[in-house]
């Protein structure tokens, strides 16, 4: 999946951390959710603007941050 649609960094937003397009949710919020237990169907029903490719592109961005940090050891 192709996240850079979906997730952004903007510098005077959230502290330039990233988060999804046009909101203030970060990936570490919705990775968060998902860590504590949440289910999809529950976190896009607790937060209905949500969709399941934002959620996917989350994870495709943690994904590839994590794959980057391992380059660079």
């Amino acid at each position: 999946m192709d996240y850079r649609s979906i997730i952004t960094i903007e510098p005077g937003k959230r502290g330039g951390k990233p988060c999804i397009h046009g909101m203030r949710i970060t990936v570490y919020d919705v990775l968060s959710y998902f860590a504590s237990g949440m289910t999809t169907e529950e976190i896009l029903n607790d937060f209905p603007y949500l969709t399941k490719e934002d959620l996917l592109a989350c994870f495709a961005y943690a994904a590839d941050r994590e794959k980057q940090l391992l380059v660079k050891q």
